[in-house]
């Protein structure tokens, strides 16, 4: 009987224990809109401590009204941006969504933005696993 309720015990130990995410993000940062402009761009470094690759699908936040994943690609000598379906991240490796490249797209903030404010965005992978960022607002580089 008491192995009976130790393992009981055991097993409802464990239906209530958390598992780590495979994924973290590091780096981050909204650039705060141009003025009159609705559009802008996050910027992070995600890290897969996986054996498997992990697979970026989309992503929300309060803060905006939709968000897209997004890449700058380089066709017939003009650089272009265009939206992606996924973001893959190897196993065991790193990706960076950096300007030029890889990143997320930010429509319509709900409210007025301010540097040094935070935005949390909920990065949902193809397991269902997801991913909160607190991400400062930055103010964007001159050029």
């Amino acid at each position: 009987m008491r192995l009976f309720f130790t393992a009981l015990l055991f097993l409802s130990a464990s239906a209530f224990a958390t598992t780590e995410s495979a994924v973290t993000g590091d780096s981050g940062q909204v650039r705060l809109p141009m003025p009159g402009r609705t559009v802008t761009a996050a910027y992070f470094t995600l890290h897969n401590s996986s054996a498997q690759d992990q697979v970026l699908v989309g992503a929300t936040t309060p803060a905006f009204a939709r968000a897209e994943l997004h890449q700058h690609s380089h066709k017939d000598g003009m650089m272009r941006m265009e939206q992606v379906e996924q973001i893959v991240i190897t196993a065991g490796n790193s990706i960076a969504l950096a300007p030029g490249g890889l990143h997320l797209m930010l429509f319509e903030p709900a409210s007025s933005l301010s540097i040094g404010q935070s935005i949390d965005v909920v990065l949902q992978f193809a397991d269902g696993q997801q991913l909160t960022l607190s991400l400062p607002v930055v103010a964007m580089p001159k050029r």
